[in-house]
């Protein structure tokens, strides 16, 4: 597998997603970078109604099923590690009508990225059996929705 350069994600739309604009590109914790990447693509969600969010996101996920493929096969590889539009994708389910506000943006970020490297049951198993695009975006997906149901609760609690 050759290594990538962001003049050749720019060539390419399906890299360029693929790797979060080039945040995949991060030499050490890609997927941290790609959360990060992912944030301000959240500010400007949230603003939309809960049903438009979920229209957007659904479909960022259905998108990300090509995308995440596509790139894999580019790479000659399985869930490469600069591939993040499934990060992207989790951290907008997490924050799906969170409370507005950075320490929210923050907490989300914190749950996901928690969600996403332990793997917990069943997102492990899904990781592990799913393959393809759909396999890459599932368990991020799984650990977006878990991080959200923590967010919400932890919302709710405080109040």
């Amino acid at each position: 597998m050759k290594k990538t350069s962001f003049r050749q994600l720019l060539r390419d739309p399906v890299m360029l997603l693929a790797f979060g604009f080039g945040s995949g590109l991060a030499p050490r914790a890609p997927g941290t970078f790609g959360t990060l990447a992912a944030i301000p693509f959240w500010w400007l969600l949230a603003g939309l109604s809960p049903a438009w969010y979920l229209v957007l996101v659904t479909a960022a996920a259905l998108l990300g099923c090509y995308l995440c493929g596509a790139a894999s096969e580019k790479l000659g590889v399985h869930d490469h590690g600069g591939i993040v539009w499934d990060e992207m994708v989790g951290y907008w389910l997490t924050m799906f009508m969170a409370p507005a506000g950075w320490a929210w943006a923050l907490y989300g970020f914190a749950l996901f990225r928690l969600f996403d490297i332990v793997k917990p049951p069943p997102i492990r198993w899904i990781d592990r059996r799913v393959h393809g695009g759909v396999g890459i975006m599932l368990d991020d997906i799984l650990a977006g929705i878990f991080a959200a149901l923590l967010l919400q609760l932890t919302a709710l609690v405080i109040g």
